[in-house]
């Protein structure tokens, strides 16, 4: 049996920042990826826009990753690529995990476990589109693999069904590369992506976005022919005598994103509702000792500069982590936040904290309350908020008299 102190499964920027970071805390650190190369989603993101909080500039996505992998190397890190993980267990001593690649069987020890597994995309059949199983139907992120790495146009003419990043950007990809899209569809009566992209990727390129219409049914047999688009009301119902016929090949889907977390829920972590990861600590340590969770694994980022902070941060607690006694509490949120994270602080740890959160809804004018024990000892401004960005927040939690009893409160108030 193969023994190390970390084990970081997942090689995207995630991973690959928890790798190195452990590494860093002196700790024997062991990454595994079930893909030939190490970079993750990034290896076909080829626009540039990545780096410019962590490096202060932009960066396609392979440079980004590639100078993440060159200090991995550099580092001498042992990385295990195409290698798939089929089982973890939890023991006295730490966690005993299962492996197998080309070789065949690894059973691997380790006292420290880092999930930094993504997330993947929803597909039609999640998203209860009717019609045949034609060709043509592609996630937003398959038709960039097909275009960015192997070079294969996989539509002349086509429709894009919702408004997230993948999906803008895979708008104005297509547009370059000479296919003809003929609108992005969303479902909400607002985008669902950032607000550059809004600008640069459809308004740049005179692609037209509507708002409260999606897709409810594809036609053809061997291959996409149509889709059918609908009006939608408030509560996405579609609207009688608003169904249009729009000819097509292709329907490209960026319908959301939903964090890996199957080996998550094998070792029983417990999963938050509202962001589909992990429930975790400050630390990013999840309901099971020893096991953290980051990158798009614990929630779905914007950028991939806050992807690598949280691997930073899980690499290190991970390294350092050795068993202790928990004193938690819990951060409670009104029902203006779609989701914060972390969701409990262990009082136990450093209490210098960063927040991520996402409002319900469009705001203008509000203010981000915390409060301990119904006593407000933090306040911060914002000019507006949306729910497609996500906000990071700093608080320093060991300014005020926490106790296992405080009630630690986290309010929206709107101007």
């Amino acid at each position: 049996m193969k023994q190390t102190d970390v084990i970081v499964i997942g090689g995207g920027p995630a991973g690959l920042s928890a790798a190195l970071a452990a590494h860093r805390a002196g700790a024997q650190t062991l990454l595994i990826e079930r893909e030939p190369r190490l970079g993750g989603i990034l290896k076909q993101c080829i626009h540039d826009g990545f780096g410019l909080v962590r490096f202060s500039e932009a960066l396609t996505g392979p440079e980004y990753a590639d100078r993440d992998i060159k200090s991995f190397t550099e580092a001498g890190i042992e990385a295990l690529t195409t290698t798939f993980v089929s089982r973890i267990k939890k023991t006295a001593d730490g966690f005993t995990l299962t492996a197998v690649n080309e070789t065949g069987v690894i059973t691997i020890a380790a006292r420290s476990l880092v999930l930094a597994t993504g997330c993947r995309e929803r597909t039609a059949r999640q998203v209860f589109i009717h019609g045949t199983r034609p060709a043509g139907i592609f996630t937003a992120g398959t038709a960039q693999h097909y275009i960015n790495l192997l070079g294969q146009m996989p539509t002349k003419k086509c429709v894009i069904l919702g408004s997230g990043d993948i999906g803008l950007i895979m708008a104005r990809r297509l547009t370059l590369e000479g296919a003809t899209v003929l609108g992005v569809y969303e479902a909400k009566p607002t985008p669902s992506g950032l607000t550059r992209n809004i600008y640069q990727c459809l308004h740049d390129f005179d692609i037209p976005l509507h708002l409260s219409k999606t897709v409810t049914r594809v036609y053809g047999e061997e291959r996409l022919t149509a889709v059918e688009v609908c009006a939608v009301d408030e509560n996405m119902q579609p609207i009688s005598g608003t169904r249009e016929k729009i000819a097509c090949d292709s329907l490209i889907l960026s319908v959301g994103l939903i964090p890996e977390n199957e080996l998550a829920e094998s070792l029983g972590v417990a999963l938050d509702p509202r962001t589909k990861g992990p429930i975790c600590n400050a630390a990013l340590m999840t309901s099971v000792d020893g096991v953290f969770s980051c990158g798009n694994a614990l929630h779905v980022n914007d950028l991939v500069d806050f992807v690598s902070e949280s691997g930073d941060l899980a690499g290190t607690f991970a390294a350092n982590y050795r068993p202790k006694q928990r004193s938690e509490i819990a951060l409670k949120t009104d029902t203006n936040f779609a989701y914060l994270v972390p969701q409990r602080l262990d009082l136990n740890d450093d209490l210098k904290t960063i927040v991520f959160f996402r409002s319900q809804q469009i705001l203008k004018k509000c203010v981000v309350i915390v409060k301990v024990d119904e006593q407000e000892v933090f306040r911060k401004s914002y000019s507006h908020l949306r729910p497609p960005e996500m906000e990071r927040l700093e608080v320093d939690f060991s300014n005020f008299n926490l106790t296992s009893n405080t009630i630690l409160s986290f309010e929206m108030e709107v101007n």
